[in-house]
This record gives C-alpha cells, structure tokens and sequence, in this order.
C-alpha cells in the first residue's frame, strides 16, 4: 500500500511563517489522509511554476505575504488554472475572512494557528479534493 505522500505547497515570504503552518497542520493531517510532503515557496514564481506543473494537491498562501498577498495570489490562480487544486488562505485577523472568500479560497486559516483546527482544517478540503466528480 505504498500510497504516494499529497503534496501541499506553502507559500510566504517570511521562512517562519512558513514553519508555522506547517508545524501547524503536521505530516499527517488527518488518520484517514497519511503522510503530507512539503514544498516551501518564498516567491509568486515558485507558486505559480508548481501550481502550473500540477505538482500539488493542495496549497496553503499566506495572505499577509509581500509584496504579493496570498489572497490576490488565491483569486488570479482560481482565474486562470482550469482545474485548480485546493487552495487555504492563511490570515492575521478573523475580520479578513471575507477577503479570503472574495479570493475564493476553499478554506481559511486564522493566526495564531491551532494545531487541531489547522490539521482538521486542511484534512477536510483535502477530502474534498479526492471525491471523484461525477457529472450527470
């Protein structure tokens, strides 16, 4: 049963916050969803070349992140990439939640983060994620 790792990319400018997601969310999100591999991305470059290679099953941006924020970063990928992966926003200030949603953002995180909401958070979009689509 040698099912490959899911790959999340995280994006920010900042290597500590970075960290802290991923220390947030951990290597096994959820029982039912195994181990995650990470790939850290300092630049809107780096997101958009994995994005674009289709090397991620979900991405978690900071939305706080400069000069390029996360959320405008979420809106332009869900815009342009026809069948986008999962995309998190992490925020500072729950009253940024609405942006987030403007960005349309499958879900978002709210800093500081807590492990088991981050964790649980990010197992259900990518539950979501693995339930096949079917168009009738």
């Amino acid at each position: 049963m040698g099912e490959q790792a899911m790959r999340i990319l995280v994006f920010s400018h900042k290597a500590e916050v970075r960290e802290a997601i991923i220390n947030a969310v951990g290597r096994r999100p959820a029982a039912d969803l195994g181990r995650v591999d990470y790939t850290e991305a300092s630049g809107i470059s780096e997101v958009l070349s994995e994005m674009d290679a289709a090397n991620v099953d979900l991405a978690i941006l900071d939305g706080e992140a400069q000069p390029t924020g996360g959320i405008g970063l979420t809106r332009q990928l869900k815009n342009e990439i026809e069948d986008c992966p999962p995309i998190v926003v992490s925020v500072r200030r729950k009253d940024d939640r609405w942006l987030a949603t403007w960005s349309q953002a499958d879900a978002v995180l709210v800093h500081p983060l807590d492990p088991l909401t981050a964790a649980e958070t990010v197992a259900d979009v990518l539950r979501a994620r693995r339930v096949p689509v079917v168009h009738g």
